[in-house]
């Protein structure tokens, strides 16, 4: 354990966000990350979870909420930060789903959400999240890819028009 870890740990200090966020977006509601963001365990996280780095060019919807249910949880809510680090693994699925989701959960933690919200989107993605992990595997074996390295100039551009033009992607 380092010295900064094990103060962390004495003081009970919670880690902040990885930067804040900075974003930009198609004309229909997806978006992209113009500056990186991280989420990063707390002391008492850090022995099973990674840090999550996000790049700058990641595209995303924010939370994925089913229309219906906007008025009581809005897809850019205050669990908009942790949605886009839990979109990054969903998208890179570099480590299991329900790591995915735990990490979600603990970025909610981490932005002091109410405890019932946290509970309530946590149980959804749970619950519902399957099919966005196997629709994204889809993709990718398909050769979508979700990092650019070319943003659009015009806010009128769809991402479904941009995601076909050559050249927008980082390798």
């Amino acid at each position: 354990m380092t010295m900064e870890e094990w103060m962390d740990r004495w003081l009970m200090v919670p880690r902040a966000p990885g930067g804040a966020l900075h974003v930009s977006r198609f004309k229909d509601p997806i978006y992209f990350l113009t500056k990186p963001i991280a989420w990063k365990p707390n002391p008492d996280q850090a022995a099973q979870h990674q840090a999550v780095d996000v790049p700058t060019g990641f595209v995303t919807d924010f939370a994925s909420i089913p229309r219906v249910f906007w008025s009581l949880l809005r897809p850019d809510g205050e669990y908009t930060y942790p949605a886009i680090v839990h979109d990054f693994m969903y998208w890179t699925q570099d480590r299991p789903r329900e790591v995915a989701d735990e990490i979600f959960r603990f970025g909610m933690q981490d932005f002091d959400i109410d405890r019932m919200t946290i509970t309530t989107v946590y149980h959804a993605v749970r619950a519902g999240g399957s099919s966005a992990w196997a629709a994204n595997a889809k993709l990718k074996a398909q050769g979508e890819k979700r990092i650019l390295k070319e943003f659009p100039e015009d806010p009128r551009t769809l991402w479904q028009d941009w995601k076909k033009r050559p050249g927008v992607f980082a390798p």
